[in-house]
């Protein structure tokens, strides 16, 4: 039972992590090599789309998207989408797509005179189910060594960290109180039952002290 408890706690652990690994924003210096717009057909991977109401629509299964290319200083290529968030989740707000592409557009260099951006972004790129990660903003970085502080990402699992915490130690208090209030009331009913002889008052006693234990030394491996 025990291996059950942990294994259902490692998936929903290795679930948030990776909801929070694909909402909270990363950083990434690149240089861009293009930028396009194309007609994309939204299927089942929709749920790592825009909502059709982000203004990128032109029916219930296409959405024309811009893209905007670029190359890692290993020389690894990724392809980032570009799409405002409007008001669903993840609560970026962003409305300025048309920004971000004309800036892409401006920023774009070749390898002989590589310009290098700092691109925010949120979201993954697995091509075998061609979905790409959000650009949320572009500016110029110094070159492709810079160490970018994620601010946010800090600042935020602090505060998840505190709140858990927070949350833990209450549960922890809530229980306590409750479970020491039911055996003391546990307690005093062996005492009014007990009225039938002393020794059926005394089986009663140890066996709520028997009780007590278990539950305890219970909380305590909790």
């Amino acid at each position: 039972m025990r291996k059950v408890k942990y294994a259902v706690c490692f998936m929903i652990s290795a679930l948030i992590a990776a909801f929070l690994h694909y909402t909270l924003p990363q950083h990434d210096i690149v240089r861009i090599t293009g930028t396009y717009n194309r007609v994309t057909t939204v299927g089942s991977n929709k749920i790592f789309y825009a909502n059709s109401d982000a203004g990128t629509a032109e029916s219930t299964t296409t959405r024309d998207i811009r893209f905007i290319e670029a190359v890692r200083d290993n020389g690894n290529v990724i392809v980032y989408r570009n799409e405002d968030t409007g008001w669903i989740w993840p609560p970026y707000f962003k409305w300025d797509s048309s920004n971000v592409q004309a800036e892409a557009s401006n920023l774009k260099s070749d390898k002989d005179a590589p310009i290098w951006v700092s691109i925010t972004h949120y979201g993954w790129r697995m091509s075998w189910i061609s979905i790409y990660p959000n650009a949320v903003s572009i500016s110029a970085a110094a070159g492709p060594d810079v160490n970018i502080t994620p601010w946010f990402n800090t600042i935020f699992f602090v505060f998840l960290a505190g709140l858990v915490i927070y949350i833990w130690r209450a549960w922890v208090r809530f229980r306590d109180n409750t479970l020491e209030s039911a055996l003391d009331e546990l307690h005093g009913e062996i005492y009014r039952v007990g009225a039938s002889g002393q020794a059926t008052r005394q089986l009663l006693y140890l066996r709520w002290l028997a009780f007590k234990s278990t539950v305890r030394n219970a909380l305590k491996r909790s």
